[in-house]
Parts: C-alpha cells; sequence; structure tokens
C-alpha cells in the first residue's frame, strides 16, 4: 500500500509540473532517445502522440503549455501563439530563427531562446571542408576511383578527366555574415593564407578585414563567397544574378547559412553553364528537394542539411536547451536569450 500511495505521489508531481510542447520529436529523441532533454521541472506534451488534429490539441492544453520546443523544422507561427494564450517561452533547438515569428512573439511578450553559439565550430568546420573538396576534387576523386574498371587506367592519364584542382592558401574570400560563425569560419581560412573581407548589416569596430556593405562589391573582390548569415526578409534571395555575375568564371559559393538566402534557379543556371566554378551547398531553397541538374555536376559538393551534426554538439544542445528551461521555470535568468537587435 506504501509503494502504491508513492507511486500515486510521483504521478501527481508529474502532473504538477509545467508544460511544454513539441510539435513533433527531435533529431536527438531518435538519436538518443525520449530521455535526453528530460528534466524534473518541467514535462514534455508530445503533440505527435496524440489523435487530435492539431488545432484542436492545441485548444485542448491552451491554458496549460507555458513553452514551446520548437525543433525539427517545426514552425512557431501567429496563428499557433494565438491558440495558445498562456505561452510565455519559445525556445529552439536551431541557432536560425527563421521558421518562428519573432515579431509575433514580440508583440505578445513572449522570451525566445536560440541554440546560441553551440554549433557555430561544427558550422565553421563544414563550411572549410565543403570549400576545400570544391576547389581540390575531393568527392568527384573519390567517385572516380570507387568506379575504376581497370586500376591501370590511372596510370594512363585517366585521372585528369577530372580537372586540375585550386590551391586554397592566397584565395580571396568574401564572408556574408560576420557573427559567430563567420568570424571562426575567417580565422580557420586565415591560417590557411586566405584573404578575408566581408559583408554585414553594420561594420564591426573590432574587426581589420576589409568591409564591404554592398555583397555585390564583395563578390567582385574576391575568388569565394560563404555564406554564413541568418535567412530574414532583408536576405532572401541576396545572392542573386547580380551577385553570382560579380563573382564571375572562377569564383566558388559555399552557403552553409539557409537555402533561400540564394536565388537557387539562378545558382542552378549559372553551374550549368560555366558562369560560377562550383559550390559547396549543405542547405537548400526547398528542402528536402534538391535541383536535379546538381547531381550530375562534379563541381558541385552537396551535403544533407548536417552541419551541426557532431555527437559532442548535439550533447551541447541538449544540455543548453534543458538548462534554458529550467532557468525559465525557475525565474532564473535565460542562457542564450535573442535580444531584439538579433
Amino acid at each position: 500500500m506504501m509503494e502504491a500511495g508513492r507511486g500515486h505521489g510521483k504521478e501527481k508531481e508529474s502532473q504538477d509540473l509545467p508544460r511544454v510542447l513539441l510539435f513533433k520529436p527531435p533529431p536527438d529523441f531518435h538519436l538518443f532517445g525520449d530521455e535526453c532533454f528530460s528534466s524534473n521541472k518541467f514535462k514534455f506534451l508530445k503533440a505527435w502522440e496524440s489523435p487530435l488534429p492539431l488545432d484542436q490539441f492545441l485548444k485542448t492544453h491552451a491554458q496549460s503549455v507555458e513553452a514551446i520546443l520548437s525543433s525539427g523544422g517545426a514552425p512557431v507561427t501567429a496563428e499557433t501563439l494565438r491558440l495558445m494564450p498562456a505561452v510565455r517561452l519559445v525556445v529552439t533547438t536551431s541557432a536560425g530563427l527563421n521558421h518562428i515569428d519573432i515579431a509575433e512573439c514580440r508583440r505578445r511578450g513572449i522570451t525566445v531562446a536560440n541554440a546560441g553559439n553551440v554549433f557555430s565550430e561544427d558550422v565553421a568546420d563544414l563550411a572549410v571542408g565543403l570549400l576545400i573538396d570544391v576547389l581540390r576534387n575531393i568527392s568527384a576523386s573519390d567517385r572516380f576511383v570507387k568506379q575504376w574498371l581497370r586500376p591501370r587506367q590511372a596510370a594512363e592519364g585517366d585521372c585528369y578527366s577530372l580537372g586540375i584542382g585550386s590551391k586554397l592558401g592566397g584565395k580571396r574570400v568574401g564572408i556574408v555574415g560576420l557573427g559567430s560563425i563567420g568570424s571562426l569560419v575567417a580565422k580557420r581560412l586565415d591560417a590557411f593564407g586566405c584573404s578575408i573581407s566581408y559583408n554585414s548589416r553594420t561594420k564591426k569596430p573590432s574587426v581589420s578585414y576589409p568591409f564591404y556593405s554592398n555583397v555585390c562589391e564583395l563578390a567582385a573582390n574576391c575568388d569565394i563567397l560563404i555564406i554564413c548569415c541568418g535567412l530574414t526578409a532583408e536576405t532572401h534571395h541576396m545572392i542573386n544574378k547580380q551577385v553570382l555575375s560579380a563573382l564571375g568564371k572562377e569564383g566558388v559559393v559555399i552557403n552553409i547559412g539557409r537555402g533561400p538566402i540564394i536565388d537557387e534557379q539562378e545558382l542552378v543556371r549559372c553551374l550549368v553553364q560555366g558562369e560560377i566554378k562550383g559550390a559547396g551547398l549543405d542547405v537548400f531553397e526547398n528542402e528536402p528537394d534538391v535541383p536535379k541538374e546538381l547531381l550530375a555536376l562534379d563541381n558541385v559538393v552537396l551535403s544533407p542539411h548536417c552541419a551541426v551534426f557532431t555527437w559532442e554538439t548535439f550533447k551541447d544542445r541538449q544540455k543548453l536547451v534543458v538548462e534554458n528551461l529550467e532557468a525559465f521555470f525557475s525565474n532564473e535568468p535565460l542562457l542564450t536569450k535573442v535580444v531584439d537587435n538579433d
């Protein structure tokens, strides 16, 4: 009887915990199990486990949900927030915020927290990796070797069909968005002997790299353009026909930001027609769809929006998410609160 009473007490205690809404399972659940975001200070309400249509589910729990954890690309829209009047916090597992209606959150006094700089090192690493791959034909060479019918063909010169690679050292690199990730990309490429310049919302007084307020001018003065900025109404299709033309036939584009920052249709045209030299892309305009033309190009290296996919980063992100939620429910400062000028 005592054990039963104790179990009933724990169940009641769990029911009394504040609710955090999850629209869909985070990738972490698949890799680490459902307990990776667990805490004794809040309880998850998992929308995908309910047989109810989402709008009805949200109305049912409208007064009990105080926070939303947005993960796996689940958007937080003005309509969602309208149905959840008790929500006071939105936490996202990403650094980007383009899937959250920030203006509506601010209008309603809802605090937003993101992943901060947890991903920055890994994303910067992948940007450099994609760049080296494009310049040195690493992925194309890998395919070439694996498809050899007669290994001795290499000695007969067939490998030259891949083309000659290009040296990274000494290249002029233009970074679009010199925030946390962009700064780390610059630091890494500095070590390779590259010449760095950048475009950002404002010139950074503490940075000695040349600043270009116009992306077209930046592209005209570099060999490589690396996209590190966030997606906003202002940056949508910022890399357009004019920018790609300014970059020129020897230019390379690397995108580890968001797909729609580049006019993808124009990028495909430029690559197919040889108007730029190559591209390394971790993100795409209409994910998960990838233009089929890109699949046939050896001068294009693709990765499936996985720049942050390391075990270390996943663990750090889980810890950060839990700490932000626990801080909120304990009336303590958030670790990675998004401020107005973000």
